[in-house]
């Protein structure tokens, strides 16, 4: 299941052997079930976050609300953005969608950047696609202001 993680440890090692300077982040090895729809995740839970005491908010995003999964009648699923209550930097990200092993990786870049939940909605999404979800459950998380539902 993790195939993309050992593969990352491999070239970790190969870098130290090398004498170079490797680095891993395992916050930002997304998980991915490849069931269908598919279920990806990265970053912190929800739970992860209370027991730390961290200050959150969420936005979630119902896959039935895009046009494209009513096209195509992949309409089960939810994105879900967890951000930092004060500073909105995206801690997780974890969905349920058709796609979510491809979308995931939209998280992990924001997240290796430390972008805010409000980056991720900026950005021009294309229509009608499953990311437009992403951007969604971004506003969403942003002072609940999705588009679409």
């Amino acid at each position: 299941m993790l195939a993309h993680k050992a593969e990352e440890e491999g070239v970790f090692v190969a870098e130290l052997i090398a004498n170079q300077k490797p680095h891993i982040d395992y916050n930002l090895v997304p998980g991915v079930v490849y069931t269908w729809p598919e279920v990806a995740a990265v970053g912190k839970t929800e739970q992860e976050l209370k027991e730390s005491n961290v200050a959150f908010k969420v936005g979630q995003f119902p896959i039935r609300a895009l046009g494209r999964a009513r096209a195509s009648m992949d309409i089960q699923g939810l994105i879900k953005i967890i951000s930092d209550a004060s500073t909105d930097e995206v801690l997780g990200v974890h969905m349920i969608a058709p796609r979510a092993a491809d979308l995931i990786m939209e998280a992990v870049v924001a997240m290796e950047y430390r972008a805010s939940a409000e980056d991720i909605a900026r950005i021009c999404h294309p229509h009608p696609t499953y990311s437009e979800a992403v951007k969604e459950a971004a506003l969403a998380a942003t002072e609940s202001r999705p588009l679409h539902i």
